[in-house]
């Protein structure tokens, strides 16, 4: 009796076990023995479940972590930026000193009226009297307000004719008068409120003896050329001194101490006369064959 008892019971808790519904178990049911998840580092754990390799993968995502709360890391890179936007300011105060655009919009601020003016005034200047620039509060009236400031839009209007006939010679000598009037300015030491865009535009006011001269040498032959040629020259001389007067033997004051300051009106005279006598010379070489 006592072994069919026991046959009963070792029946017992396999019938127990079977899910209430009565279907076959497929797999074993172990979601009550998994801890909870931390999903703060799943990406770590995972990262880290296959071994070396995806070790190496954890190591390389920590460090990009450890590079952005690393306080090393981080004052290098503001330190960085810090002398990157020291260095843009450094260029862009340098481009400034240099090329100022506001400058630059002084010399084209012009009107139809000063144009003509101006344009008679570089053809008839014998008649003008009054050549000094005219200032506002230390600045100088723009262009379209006084005759006498010199612009860049006569001299770059021109140059585009001129180009067309000398190709890119005309150019040239500009560039090449310009760093000459500076170095000697500079060389002597004499000082004066020219600057560079002054010296382009008086330079190239020549412009203007070109176009006239070429064109009475198209109409009239050789003999207008050279007729052309004399009164354009003598005009452009007239008004180069004239001009250059105002802004280099005018301001005497600030070199009339110290040694050799009796030779500096001098230096300004022979400065002024060179600059003007250059003008006829550049003109006839870069015209003269393309009346012939």
């Amino acid at each position: 009796m006592a072994l069919p008892h026991h046959g009963y019971r070792a029946t017992k808790p396999r019938a127990r076990a079977a899910p209430p519904s009565g279907d076959p178990l497929l797999f074993e049911d172990t979601s009550a023995g998994v801890p909870p998840m931390n999903s703060q580092n799943y990406y770590e754990s995972g990262y880290n479940i296959g071994g070396g390799a995806a070790a190496g993968g954890g190591q390389g995502a920590g460090g990009v972590n450890t590079l952005f709360t690393d306080p090393m890391a981080n004052a290098a890179m503001m330190y960085g930026s810090s002398l990157a936007n020291q260095g843009k300011d450094m260029v862009n105060k340098e481009i400034s000193r240099f090329m100022s655009v506001n400058k630059l919009k002084y010399f084209f601020a012009v009107d139809t009226k000063y144009v003509m003016k101006k344009l008679m005034l570089l053809m008839f200047p014998y008649t003008h009297q009054d050549w000094e620039v005219r200032y506002h509060r230390d600045t100088p009236l723009t262009p379209r307000h006084d005759v006498n400031a010199p612009d860049l839009y006569i001299p770059n209007g021109m140059a585009i004719e001129v180009l067309g006939l000398c190709a890119s010679t005309a150019l040239v000598w500009v560039v090449i008068e310009v760093l000459v009037m500076l170095l000697s300015l500079y060389l002597l030491t004499v000082h004066t409120d020219l600057s560079t865009f002054d010296l382009v535009a008086y330079s190239g006011y020549k412009y203007v003896g070109m176009i006239f001269t070429v064109l009475c040498g198209l109409l009239f032959g050789s003999d207008g050329y050279y007729v052309a040629l004399a009164w354009s020259s003598c005009s452009l001389m007239f008004f180069i001194v004239r001009s250059l007067k105002m802004k280099i033997l005018s301001s005497l004051s600030a070199d009339s101490m110290g040694a050799g300051a009796s030779a500096k009106p001098r230096f300004r005279l022979y400065i002024t006369v060179a600059s003007a006598a250059f003008q006829p010379i550049i003109i006839y070489w870069l015209t003269a064959h393309l009346v012939r």
